[in-house]
């Protein structure tokens, strides 16, 4: 997103858009409006998390194997293509040392758990790439400023604001909001999962919008939550929210008195530092639990993960979220329900909807109890199950003691079934008429009508009394 508005406008408009969609983030805050955002099962989180890892390690290659110069595209599939294609390329010493700096990560890592492992990683790599830069071992090494120049410590931007507002602006900044939000809630829920914490979504917004505009105001680009240094600040050790803060703190001292010396990092090394934590951030604990208790979920994390890597991690999130709701829409389209059969004044069955086509006496009256809600989700189920109930049974008693919410279209289901049953000529009762389906019913003529004939009732137990 940034890239492309960078190319149109160029890059001073990225703190306007920061700035922006830190003010709309700010509204969404205001209104509540996240809530509604992030809907998304620990399937779909989980094959998120693998899809980034891929991206982030597969993403390392052209610096892990010494490559500059290569052609960029777009899609992130097409880059690692091309860098495949020229692995002759390679520079043995930053494969080397890429190898070196990845392995002596892994092994520090079971030895020592409170101190991370780029403490050291970062300062050796420091002190080779400045003997590389400056011809002292006979070793050529890329670092960050034969990347991306010199780094200046200088904190304070000032920004242009010298543009006319049009539509593009601000629909662009609506979506870097949008996208803010996602992955920040995201980064923070994954989170939650590595340390068994649990994060304050209010907060997490309210943070985020703030940092945006702080980050516009200072010159700087719209900033997020990122799952990579969230992953590697927790796997490095931290346990508590104050790392983030101190992360910051040393982040400013690191800007304004050492940020020089970091243009001497080999590029090799931070490479083996993001395929580290990449690494890291996939637990296979979680997969062998989908394996073992729900291969669909286990599909839909793949899938996902799939999606990110080829696509893009938002499609694929959403990709996730869609398809995970269907499937819980389907699932709860199926119209669980108890039912007791009844014959002469006894009790003769308690069965389930899946059980009524396969039950042959069905009584002489039969109760049939709604649970949980009845909506367009699982309203035709519901009319599916009332079509079987056969020929013996004389009267039908509708229980809505346990139904807590029903839509528009399940009470015009509901009207369809006593249609159903009283064309089949049954007599049909309503029962426990709770006052939360109470009120749009009342308001319905054919209800009316049953009350009139004296077949609504208090409880099921007063109809049964009246059969």
């Amino acid at each position: 997103i940034l890239v492309v508005y960078a190319l149109s406008y160029g890059v001073s408009i990225l703190p306007l858009l920061a700035i922006l969609s830190g003010l709309f983030i700010l509204l969404v805050y205001v209104l509540k409006l996240e809530r509604y955002i992030i809907f998304i099962p620990s399937s779909v989180i989980h094959g998120f998390t693998l899809g980034v890892a891929f991206i982030i390690a597969l993403g390392q290659l052209n610096f892990a194997l010494g490559m500059a110069g290569l052609a960029q595209h777009e899609r992130f599939i097409a880059n690692i293509q091309e860098t495949l294609s020229n692995l002759e390329k390679a520079n043995l010493a930053a494969v080397v040392l890429f190898s070196a700096c990845f392995f002596f990560l892994l092994v520090w890592r079971r030895f020592s758990v409170k101190i991370p492992g780029v403490i050291i990683v970062a300062p050796s790599g420091i002190l080779l790439g400045y003997l590389s830069q400056e011809g002292r071992i006979a070793v050529d090494l890329q670092t960050l400023f034969s990347k991306f120049g010199n780094i200046s410590g200088k904190l304070w931007a000032v920004p242009d604001f010298n543009f006319v507002f049009n539509k593009g602006i601000f629909i662009g900044a609506m979506t870097i909001a949008l996208v803010a939000i996602l992955e920040t809630l995201l980064s923070a829920k994954i989170a939650d999962g590595m340390t068994r914490t649990k994060h304050n979504t209010r907060k997490e917004v309210l943070g985020v919008g703030a940092a945006n505009i702080a980050s516009g105001i200072f010159g700087g680009i719209p900033a997020t939550a990122a799952l990579a240094r969230t992953a590697l600040n927790i796997k490095s050790g931290a346990d508590h929210k104050v790392s983030a803060a101190v992360s910051s703190v040393f982040i400013a001292v690191i800007s304004l008195i050492l940020l020089p010396f970091f243009k001497y990092l080999p590029l090799a090394a931070v490479a083996a530092i993001l395929v580290f934590t990449a690494v890291q951030m996939v637990e296979k604990k979680h997969f062998l639990h989908l394996y073992k208790h729900d291969k669909s979920a286990l599909f839909l994390s793949l899938l996902v993960a799939v999606v990110t890597v080829v696509e893009d991690p938002i499609v694929g999130i959403l990709v996730g979220a869609t398809i995970a709701l269907l499937v819980f829409a389907n699932n709860m389209s199926r119209a669980e329900t108890e039912i007791t059969l009844n014959k002469d004044k006894q009790l003769i069955k308690r069965i389930n909807s899946a059980q009524l086509l396969h039950t042959r006496n069905h009584g002489d009256v039969l109760v049939y109890r709604f649970a949980g809600q009845l909506t367009y989700v699982n309203a035709q189920s519901h009319i599916n199950n009332i079509s079987l109930i056969n020929g013996e049974t004389k009267i039908v008693i509708l229980s809505f003691r346990n139904l807590f919410f029903m839509d528009v279209d399940g009470m015009g289901s509901i009207q369809e079934m006593v249609s159903i049953l009283e064309g089949k000529g049954k007599r049909v009762m309503l029962s426990a008429v709770n006052g939360l389906v109470a009120k749009p019913l009342k308001k319905e003529g054919w209800f009316r009508e049953l009350g009139e004939r004296g077949s609504v009732f208090a409880s099921t137990q007063e109809a049964l009394e009246k059969c």
